[in-house]
């Protein structure tokens, strides 16, 4: 087998890591090619690098992120209430192992949605599953779910992830379909998934937003616990993040 075939058999066993490696040995002079227990290692580091970085490619294009957002292009400030040392803190993605919730709540304009998107992009990035929703639309896919027969199908995928976000929380009336839904995701992920909540209403008015005191009790609870807050202020940041 000549050393074309060799990288034809690699890449056909899916070893795309394994035949980039060996490909550039073969390009390399004899007296410059590295023994073989350099060559091993090498090859290994390449195709941990690769399924590395296709499964952070796969990971982004699920999670349906809202907005290209990176942790770098967060802006931090004393005066929006959130510094360096907090995106430091949610940078090692702490609080997707602790299986903790962010709230992230503030005015419309300040940032919320793209702090959440940054997180994320960070969260796939580190190789945790992420997916995104408007509220707004999350209530459109509960709905459709609901008439198609497929709600649980629906549920059980949203609680596989690892990080889950809903973005604008509060913006839209929740029916009655849509707050079962949520409830029975948030049971299902306690202490298992973290979820990130964004939304323009005071944590204080969510239990009066989601107008059904029982439902409102065990969705709140599941929430709040294990969950860390963030309001963010100062003036609307719209047409400075791009």
């Amino acid at each position: 087998m000549n050393n074309q075939e060799t990288i034809n058999q690699l890449e056909l066993l899916k070893l795309y890591g394994i035949a980039n490696a060996f490909k550039a040995v073969t390009q390399m002079g004899v007296q410059n090619r590295p023994t073989l227990e350099q060559f091993v290692a090498q090859a290994v580091e390449s195709e941990k690098n690769t399924r590395n970085k296709k499964q952070t490619e796969l990971y982004l294009r699920t999670s349906r992120l809202r907005f290209d957002a990176v942790l770098e292009d967060v802006i931090c400030s004393s005066e929006r209430n959130f510094t360096k040392e907090m995106l430091l803190s949610l940078g090692d993605c702490g609080y997707i192992q602790r299986n903790e919730n962010l709230l992230i709540t503030g005015k419309t304009g300040v940032g919320k949605s793209w702090l959440a998107c940054a997180l994320g992009h960070h969260a796939c990035t580190m190789g945790y599953r992420t997916e995104y929703f408007s509220m707004n639309k999350f209530i459109e896919k509960i709905a459709l779910a609901k008439l198609d027969g497929t709600i649980l199908k629906v549920i059980n995928h949203i609680c596989k992830r690892d990080l889950i976000i809903f973005d604008d929380f509060g913006l839209k009336p929740l029916d009655d379909n849509t707050r079962l839904a949520l409830l029975q995701i948030l049971e299902d992920c306690y202490e298992k998934r973290s979820i990130i909540f964004t939304s323009q209403l005071p944590i204080g008015k969510w239990f009066d937003f989601i107008d059904e005191p029982t439902l409102a009790d065990a969705i709140m609870d599941r929430i709040v616990s294990r969950s860390q807050r963030i309001e963010l202020k100062g003036e609307s940041l719209r047409g400075r993040i791009k």
